[in-house]
């Protein structure tokens, strides 16, 4: 398994090199302009991750999504629901609703709709995802078990290392931990040290939807280790 995941990644790994490396030789601006001035990456360029944007327009929702919809005033109505392999969801009065593929105002106007028709005079409808069983990251490298794994609710870069077993305590360079999404069209990338993040020295970034992190190994001669060590000269944030 560990073998086949490099195999996939490491042509995407050496692009994303190619491509820092690229935008840092033209780049004269602090570094704030790659990671905000908290330290930490922007979110992604929607919220298909863990929730953090509780409210947000722009997630669309996935099968397993588990959703609480709740009907003003109509206590009866209110009701948390698993969204099934087919995208739909069941509800009490109207039956069967297509939510997959639907971002929450869109599913909140059509089941309003859908009430409306013959059971309630105008029904105020709220949806909020509270688990975000859809989405998926990616741990690869010197982690016990490397591999895609769902996320649900808010997950952290420690819960997601735990999520992969742990790190390799034989292999594993603490220093080296990779974060890298998409924002802003760009991909972009920034290094923690695990050891400062469980002190709590750093902030344990949240992750979300479609989120790479990579785990380095101790004394390797990769270009991934070359990255990590030019970090600050080609305008990557870097956590020390």
């Amino acid at each position: 398994m560990r073998n086949c995941l490099r195999f996939l990644l490491l042509p995407m790994l050496l692009m994303l090199l190619v491509a820092c490396a690229s935008e840092g030789g033209t780049h004269n601006g602090p570094r704030s302009a790659v990671a905000n001035a908290a330290g930490t990456l922007p979110p992604p360029d929607t919220t298909a991750a863990s929730g953090a944007y509780e409210g947000a327009t722009d997630y669309r929702v996935g099968a397993q999504d588990l959703l609480e919809i709740s009907v003003f005033g109509v206590q009866d109505l209110n009701k948390d629901v698993r969204v099934n392999s087919n995208g739909q969801i069941s509800l009490p009065l109207i039956g069967a609703v297509m939510a997959g593929g639907k971002t929450i105002p869109d599913l909140e106007a059509e089941l309003a709709r859908k009430y409306a028709e013959g059971f309630l005079q105008n029904p105020q409808v709220s949806v909020f995802v509270k688990e975000y069983a859809s989405q998926r990251i990616t741990l690869e490298g010197a982690v016990v078990k490397p591999g895609i794994y769902p996320i649900t609710g808010k997950t952290t870069l420690l819960q997601a290392v735990a999520l992969a077993g742990g790190v390799d305590d034989k292999t594993a360079d603490l220093a080296g931990i990779v974060l890298m999404r998409q924002v802003q069209g760009k991909r972009m990338a920034a290094v923690y040290d695990l050891r400062a993040v469980r002190h709590g020295s750093v902030e344990d970034p949240q992750l979300y939807g479609d989120d790479i992190i990579v785990v380095e190994a101790s004394g390797s001669k990769t270009a991934f280790r070359r990255f990590i060590e030019s970090v600050p000269a080609i305008g990557i944030f870097r956590w020390f």
